[in-house]
């Protein structure tokens, strides 16, 4: 059961990143193309955890930080590009 549902949840997370990768390409947005990366990192995230050996869950949980720090440094880039824009 575990493993059907570590699939489910990286389906999920793949679907996630198609998704923001199209609004991407329809707005060219740099929120949407971060955002699809790091739910592309997630997916890729399940999929290590899935293969890895228990000593080797480091590179896991280095993985899940570079996808938190790809969301947030997309919300402050996006935050800057808004607060430069005449009001």
């Amino acid at each position: 059961m575990t493993d059907f549902l570590s699939g489910a949840t990286m389906f999920a997370a793949l679907s996630i990143a198609v998704f923001f990768l199209h609004f991407w390409q329809t707005t060219r947005d740099r929120l949407f193309l971060l955002f699809s990366l790091a739910f592309a990192v997630f997916a890729a995230n399940r999929l290590l955890l899935f293969f890895l050996e228990e000593e080797a869950q480091v590179w896991v949980y280095a993985s899940r930080a570079a996808a938190f720090f790809l969301i947030i440094a997309a919300i402050v880039d996006k935050n800057r590009a808004g607060a430069q824009e005449p009001g």
